[in-house]
């Protein structure tokens, strides 16, 4: 055989190995359930480059039943926002309450607690905002149909849970119940770059977080600083009165290009691109630590 043959063959068989090595192994899965289950977790979904390696409802239910994700309702919004750009429009806590009056109003009057990109405040305020602005953008659609007929149907995904106020707003940055399969869609879409929503560009803006806190952008949190960060919970962080976002990561032994969509009480949607990873997880509460769930999922990282 020809030299530069040998040498060809001999590289694809590199690839594959390396492909092969890099797939989840059964027994790490297997712990990483187990953990999940005894955590009070309510559904897993572990898929691998387009193969399901695992689904389970330890917390009753079955795959069609849908649970909230909570925050993670967020990215699907913020996916409109992102549409909204590429079509050409234009791009305090008490607005979680189901029935604040007009929530779009009390945000707009809402004064500024920092200069933009000066400071991170997790709440539903800022989307409440850009509701407002859609609204007058569409000219006449709801931007729930914006959203339905620009980004859910393209998922293949149909009307949700709209919690709305007496004026008639949703709450944008929660209220979506959504079953494993169907939350898992949204992780394809990162797989896919964006497709069939928006383009790779406008997707990438997720990933971009801000100088007062790399770790978010868009409603997603991002891993990229590990390996050297240090593993936090977010959830945990968000919650105490002293948030120090600098160098933390949900798991520093996992992929760098690790993100998640996080929603209350351990809801969680993961997603690395460089696995071509997809992980669904609801949860009826209780404790749950993101770094070590991924670092039993992830075994074949360790060491």
């Amino acid at each position: 055989m020809h030299t530069t043959n040998v040498c060809l063959v001999l590289s694809i068989l590199v690839v594959a190995d390396r492909a092969t090595a890099q797939q989840l192994d059964p027994g790490a899965i297997r712990a990483a359930a187990n953990y999940s289950a005894n955590h009070r977790g309510a559904s897993l979904l572990v898929i691998e480059k387009g193969k399901t390696l695992l689904e389970e409802y330890p917390g009753g239910g079955s795959r069609d039943t849908p649970r909230k994700i909570y925050s993670g309702t967020k990215a699907f919004w913020n996916l409109a926002a992102l549409a909204a750009a590429e079509d050409g429009l234009e791009p305090g806590f008490l607005l979680h309450g189901r029935d604040p009056g007009d929530r779009d109003a009390i945000a707009i009057k809402l004064p500024l607690v920092a200069d933009p990109g000066a400071a991170f405040v997790y709440g539903p305020s800022a989307l409440q905002v850009f509701h407002r602005l859609l609204k007058a953008k569409l000219r006449g659609e709801a931007p729930k149909h914006y959203l339905e007929r620009r980004v859910l149907r393209r998922l293949g995904l149909g009307p949700q849970r709209y919690l709305q106020d007496r004026a008639g707003n949703p709450l944008l940055a929660a209220g979506w119940q959504l079953t494993a399969r169907q939350w898992a869609k949204l992780g394809k879409l990162v797989l896919a770059h964006g497709a069939p929503v928006v383009s790779s560009r406008s997707l990438a803006e997720c990933w971009r977080g801000s100088a007062a806190n790399p770790a978010f952008s868009l409603g997603w949190w991002n891993n990229r600083a590990a390996p050297m960060g240090r593993d936090a919970d977010f959830e945990r962080v968000l919650n105490s009165k002293g948030e120090n976002w600098d160098g933390i990561c949900l798991c520093r032994d996992a992929p760098s290009d690790l993100v998640a969509c996080i929603g209350s009480g351990h809801q969680r949607l993961y997603v690395i691109p460089s696995l071509q990873l997809i992980v669904v997880r609801h949860s009826s509460g209780g404790s749950f630590s993101d770094a070590t769930f991924l670092r039993l999922l992830l075994g074949w990282k360790r060491g």
